[in-house]
């Protein structure tokens, strides 16, 4: 079994790729679209990512990145997130 990374390394890391890919993560939990359980899910499941050390690297060169990269656990989630904010926008 993985060990577990520093939570307050993954909870940046969660911030950066809301960043990277136009997602307000912040938001989404200020607005209720995002749980404290949810949220807390997102950086328990970047903790425990394989990748999570090449992350970093990624959110380096990623300038306005459409999506997530494909490695990540929280693909889908920051998806459906950036979909609702978008949504909202309109």
């Amino acid at each position: 079994m993985q060990k577990l990374g520093n939570v307050m390394t993954h909870l940046r890391l969660v911030l950066r790729m809301g960043k990277a890919t136009g997602t307000d993560v912040t938001s989404a939990h200020r607005q209720g679209r995002l749980s404290q359980q949810d949220w807390a899910r997102m950086v328990r499941s970047c903790q425990g990512c394989n990748w999570a050390e090449r992350c970093p690297d990624w959110l380096s060169d990623a300038q306005n990145a459409v999506c997530a990269p494909q490695t990540c656990p929280n693909r889908e989630r920051f998806a459906e997130l950036k979909v609702q904010q978008m949504q909202e926008t309109q």
